[in-house]
């Protein structure tokens, strides 16, 4: 407690000194340079501190301060001190200063940066569960990243959109990034073996859809995309899935994902998509029950 309250007098002294710059003294005008170095120091003085929004706030005063004196690059990297620091105890906060963050990358040409943060914001919303601003940043960031050629970040990304999409019910939405990524990646040396788990992806998209005959269509599609795909026990799954919409036999369908999941462990994501195709045939054989 001692030493937090002497980091806390220390940087209230960093700034008040660092204010004193910014206001100037008649012709000489604010010294910008002093200022920053000074607001640095109080920042880090409050970190120490623990003092999270006291912190935040030094950050963002030097973010202006850098803004003042045309640093945008250092602006900006202030703006993600203070989201760094608002993480602790603010997410609406952390989201303003790293969009703030973005903005001055984009506007210096430093698109890696701002996709990043973009990425961040993604995740950001994701956990906050605001799923749609969530695929906004996500997007961004997707498109960001293959404008500067960095594909396995641009792909993370996209999955990323597909993922939520899926989880919002826009399944179409989700199955044409799904294949795109998987017609990208099958000639790639680096991306190829990651090819099936994304077609797995798709086809559960397509069995979310609740059509038989286009899930069996769209296995024809993923063989044309990656012909060992017909080989794999993704296909196998998918197949017996489909066969078991189409008989509208529950029982068949269980036993399908229980043999998958006790050599590949089904994640959260795919558990909850499927869990919606069983009970739409646990549905359909209730009603077929009450009418016979």
């Amino acid at each position: 407690m001692a030493m937090a309250n002497e980091q806390t007098a220390r940087g209230d002294e960093f700034e008040k000194k660092a204010d004193q710059k910014l206001a100037g003294w008649l012709i000489f005008g604010p010294n910008y340079d002093d200022a920053a170095d000074l607001l640095d120091k109080a920042a880090n003085c409050f970190k120490l501190a623990k003092n999270w929004e006291r912190a935040g706030l030094v950050y963002i005063k030097l973010a202006s301060c850098h803004l003042k004196s045309d640093s945008k690059h250092e602006a900006a990297s202030a703006y993600v001190d203070a989201a760094n620091c608002y993480k602790k105890i603010s997410v609406k906060d952390t989201a303003q200063s790293l969009s703030q963050a973005v903005d001055l990358f984009l506007e210096i040409g430093r698109l890696n940066m701002a996709a990043r943060y973009c990425k961040e914001l993604g995740e950001l919303y994701e956990q906050e569960q605001n799923l749609e601003k969530a695929v906004d940043y996500f997007e961004r960031a997707a498109d960001l990243f293959q404008s500067e050629e960095v594909t396995t970040s641009s792909n993370q990304c996209k999955q990323k959109v597909a993922q939520i999409s899926a989880q919002l019910e826009q399944y179409p939405k989700a199955i044409e990034i799904y294949e795109a990524i998987a017609r990208h990646s099958v000639n790639n040396s680096l991306l190829k073996y990651s090819v099936k788990g994304i077609l797995l992806n798709a086809g559960i998209c397509q069995l979310c859809k609740g059509d038989a005959v286009a899930i069996m269509n769209a296995l024809e599609l993923y063989q044309e995309i990656d012909p060992t795909f017909s080989g794999t026990r993704e296909y196998k799954l998918l197949a017996e899935l489909a066969d078991s919409m189409d008989q509208g036999d529950e029982m068949k369908f269980t036993n399908a994902l229980q043999e998958y999941d006790s050599m590949t462990r089904l994640d959260p994501w795919k558990t909850t998509l499927l869990l919606r195709v069983k009970n739409v045939i646990k549905a359909k054989e209730e009603e077929e029950d009450d009418l016979t």
